[in-house]
């Protein structure tokens, strides 16, 4: 068990914390304000990739509650954030149905990328830097003679990162457990923060909920999709459904690296129907 922290006492915060999530890079716990209201601390645990969680912490503070949650204060690597609610994305999806959680997942983007009168952050993650794993898969099966999916998603990316839609601070992770309703509606939580084209951040959902595979290989599901986040984002639904190959492969490439055959081959499956869908238009 993990013992309770002590945090800044200028948070003003009034009685315990409930730790109510944990994860490899940190433990989430629920606090109470001094005016009674809940709030959110997220605590960074020490690891690798910790530069990963601190762009997300700026892209929050960029985007000041507009489409995601707000930042209340920051000491060290630890987060005082709006509560954000306790219904996810995925219960919408289980109790209304994935048309009904897709519509609210092309709000939430719509609102995370109206524009700010303010500077982006400047750390966040260039999208071709985080194609990496993809590039350096596709690069092994070249050499090897295998003329894979990886070689042609990261054909595909290449093509994206040269003639972008747009370029913007994007979330970098948004899917259906990093959407929840709370008292202020629908917000997104746990970003990345990278810059690059905004068809970046509709390509995880295509892969989500996790466990709903009969959804995720759904040819129509993907296209009904594909539309939808079209419209919001001001792009094709080919563009659209390019992103979500390229993401879908990059995914499999970190995968790969950890020595998960299960999760690559399924985010590989999912990319190939994504492709079948992209072929038919």
């Amino acid at each position: 068990m993990s013992p309770t922290p002590n945090f800044p006492r200028r948070w003003k915060l009034a009685g315990g914390a409930e730790l109510i999530a944990e994860t490899f890079s940190s433990r989430i716990w629920k606090v109470v304000r001094a005016d009674g209201s809940p709030a959110i601390v997220k605590a960074l645990k020490p690891f690798d990739d910790v530069a990963d969680e601190l762009r997300g912490e700026h892209f929050l503070a960029w985007r000041r509650g507009q489409g995601a949650v707000r930042l209340l204060a920051r000491d060290g690597h630890n987060m005082l954030l709006e509560y954000a609610g306790e219904t996810l994305l995925s219960r919408v999806l289980d109790e209304q149905g994935d048309n009904a959680a897709t519509a609210i997942a092309a709000e939430v983007m719509a609102r995370l990328f109206t524009l700010s009168r303010h500077p982006a952050p400047p750390d966040l993650q260039p999208l071709r830097e985080r194609f990496a794993s993809l590039f350096k898969k596709a690069r092994i099966d070249r050499d090897d003679g295998r003329n894979s999916l990886y070689v042609e998603a990261a054909a595909t990316a290449q093509r994206l990162l040269a003639n972008p839609h747009d370029v913007r601070p994007l979330h970098g992770d948004l899917h259906h457990d990093n959407i929840m309703h709370g008292p202020r509606g629908w917000l997104a939580i746990d970003p990345k923060g990278v810059l690059g084209d905004p068809g970046f951040d509709a390509a995880n959902t295509f892969y989500n909920p996790l466990g709903r595979d009969d959804l995720c290989l759904d040819q129509q599901r993907i296209s009904h999709m594909a539309e939808i986040f079209a419209t919001t984002l001001g792009q094709t639904p080919r563009a659209i459904l390019d992103h979500a190959i390229a993401y879908g492969c990059l995914s499999a490439s970190w995968h790969h690296e950890d020595g998960n055959e299960t999760e690559e081959n399924r985010e590989l499956a999912i990319a190939t129907a994504i492709r079948g869908v992209r072929i038919s238009l």
